[in-house]
């Protein structure tokens, strides 16, 4: 259950950092990349697992970003 978790995961923060207009995001080397680049995608992440939550426990079906 944990590797499915890290694969979702994983999934996310690609989408995120797209979604971002980073391109190439997960074949890039991220040690060259600001840390705000690399903040910012996590965020994002956080922010869209929060919204997906609430909407879990609301009862809702749909997420909005």
């Amino acid at each position: 259950m944990v590797s499915q978790a890290r694969a979702a995961l994983e999934q996310l923060k690609q989408q995120t950092a797209a979604e971002l207009g980073i391109q190439n995001y997960a074949q890039q080397y991220k040690g060259d990349l600001p840390s705000r680049v690399n903040g910012s995608v996590g965020g994002y992440m956080v922010k869209k697992m929060i919204a997906l939550a609430e909407s879990q426990l609301s009862g809702s079906t749909t997420v909005q970003s």
